[in-house]
């Protein structure tokens, strides 16, 4: 069977995220959602995207092919009827199409005349702030995918822990004097990561494959670190999708960071108003801000971008691609994408030197900024270039 993710009516709702990569490769719990189908299904997928993204994420069509929803995470009743689907069939969860099984070209595809198995209790990401809101039931579901009849390395015996069956710890993973706590939920740490001495951590986290704690650091769940990064200082329920840094002191809560990110020391979130009234966040489809509805709401980070040391972010701020914010001024709660600077005296971030940096940083084994990145980070500079005008 041939099994292609989709991004389905949500894509939008979930930018920045979505600018650099498809829905099915956005991380919530452990795994991104194309690894947790792959995992689940136990094959490799393809990818219906954006037009500008399919040179690195290609799709690929036989003669059957099973479409999903990326927007919907896969739970164990979504996976058996995925897996149990015949020609001609659609499921449905609240009125949205999460997966039809086609024997047709896509310009020949009429799901009103597909027959209709309907689903209920479906995990969706509507929103971007819908990652770190049901980021503890995807730890919870992966955490059982991936650790069902393993054993787990062995805990170190100057380690304190509390309930540690509820810990498991990947092949190579280095834990110095440190303590954990799995009693609210699990832990996860991935082949090869390090946890540092006197670090804190209350599950549910996921730690990726080469994550680094720090030193004294303080993680609340619902938290994932993804693979390759290093965060020390205070965090809860947050997400790093991946090689992402924030290794020194200061507060993020409430929040997902993309790839490549960087925080300078002393970078600090806010993720609730003094007025304890509802967060509103940027909105790319409305191109206004929307009531988020949450009272708790941070940082939206996109891929590649920095701060400068003793940044403070407000309430509730979305940052676009390739931001480089620095200076005294606390930065405004919508930053395009290539901007620089702070709120006073912001300009465009050069292309070539936003290509050239992230070159620099990408110069990891077996990792690069390939001419498809190129190409598509070239496509969000031309396509955020209207906001950048609007607050130049």
């Amino acid at each position: 069977m041939n099994y292609i993710l989709y991004d389905g009516s949500f894509r939008d709702s979930l930018l920045p995220f979505t600018f650099t990569r498809p829905v099915a490769d956005l991380r919530i719990g452990i795994l991104t959602i194309r690894e947790k189908w792959e995992t689940a299904l136990r094959t490799t997928t393809t990818t219906l995207t954006e037009e500008y993204l399919e040179n690195k994420y290609p799709l690929v069509e036989m003669e059957f092919n099973v479409f999903i929803n990326s927007g919907y995470l896969p739970n164990t009743d979504f996976i058996e009827e995925v897996k149990k689907l015949k020609p001609h069939q659609k499921i449905v969860c609240n009125k949205e199409v999460i997966a039809f099984y086609s024997t047709e070209d896509q310009e020949e595809i009429h799901l009103d005349d597909y027959d209709t198995i309907y689903l209920k209790n479906v995990e969706s990401l509507e929103n971007k702030w819908d990652l770190f809101l049901k980021n503890d039931v995807a730890i919870r579901e992966d955490f059982k995918q991936i650790t069902h009849d393993r054993i787990s390395e062995e805990l170190p015996n100057y380690v304190q822990a509390v309930e540690k069956e509820q810990i498991f710890i990947e092949e190579g993973a280095l834990i110095n004097p440190c303590f954990l706590n799995a009693s609210s939920g699990p832990i996860y740490i991935g082949k090869d990561a390090v946890i540092l001495d006197g670090a804190m951590l209350r599950g549910p986290i996921a730690l990726g494959e080469k994550a680094v704690v720090k030193m004294g650091a303080k993680i609340y769940g619902a938290t994932t670190i993804g693979p390759g990064c290093k965060v020390g200082g205070e965090i809860k329920n947050s997400i790093l999708f991946a090689n992402s840094n924030k290794g020194h002191e200061g507060y993020l809560g409430d929040s997902v960071v993309g790839e490549w990110c960087n925080f300078g020391a002393d970078t600090n979130v806010s993720n609730l108003k003094n007025n304890y009234s509802n967060v509103r966040l940027w909105n790319y489809e409305l191109e206004s801000f929307e009531d988020t509805q949450q009272k708790n709401c941070g940082l939206m980070m996109g891929d590649h971008s920095k701060t400068g040391i003793n940044t403070m972010f407000n309430t509730g701020t979305v940052l676009g691609v390739f931001v480089n914010i620095f200076g005294s001024h606390m930065p405004d709660k919508f930053v395009p994408s290539y901007s620089w600077g702070g709120t006073k005296n912001k300009k465009t971030y050069d292309f070539n030197k936003a290509i050239e940096t992230a070159t620099k940083v990408i110069n990891k084994p077996n990792q690069e900024l390939s001419l498809e990145d190129v190409a598509i980070l070239k496509e969000i500079f031309h396509q955020t270039e209207k906001y950048r005008h609007k607050n130049e």
